[in-house]
């Protein structure tokens, strides 16, 4: 079965840094997803359109741009917070939830405690950063109707209720 509009893709992934030579710096990220094809956001729009069409087996592999990946760095989206505010027990590389300048929850990554301040950073840890996307689609099958009106796939990689 092709990949088209509705229908529930199963990847098996891998996400390096792409130096501005274009050669492939670091391994950031590998694993499974799945998303629901069609224009639902649950992947980068350019993969999305290079996934088009294909079938079980076949392997995509591209460059994702800044702009075309996590997109670049909001300075608005770090802040410094006195350490006495601080939950006990989170560490660096933690994660805590707050709001945005705009009163919109956040999640904030907790990048450096020094001295009397804790410094967060809401920006996605790869944002800023030009990425080689590689795939192969290990799963295709049509949505199911909740799956669509819902925006997402559902159970295996997908997401969970």
């Amino acid at each position: 079965m092709p990949i088209t509009q509705d229908t529930a893709v199963t990847i098996r992934y891998t996400v390096h840094e792409l130096l501005p030579n274009g050669s492939a710096l670091k391994l950031l990220d590998k694993g499974h997803t799945a998303y629901l094809h069609g224009g639902y956001e649950n992947i980068f729009p350019k993969v999305e359109s290079a996934l088009e069409g294909k079938s079980v087996g076949d392997s995509v592999q591209l460059d994702l741009a800044v702009e075309d990946a996590f997109g670049p760095v909001d300075d608005s989206l770090k802040r410094t917070i006195p350490k006495g505010e601080f939950p006990p027990g989170v560490k660096v590389g933690g994660q805590l939830r707050g709001t945005n300048d705009r009163g919109e929850p956040q999640i904030y990554n907790v990048v450096k405690i020094k001295g009397p301040v804790v410094l967060l950073d809401g920006n996605h840890p790869l944002a800023g950063k030009a990425l080689r996307f590689a795939c192969t689609v290990t799963e295709v099958r049509a949505a199911n109707s909740e799956e669509i009106a819902h925006r997402h796939v559902h159970g295996g990689h997908g997401h969970h209720h």
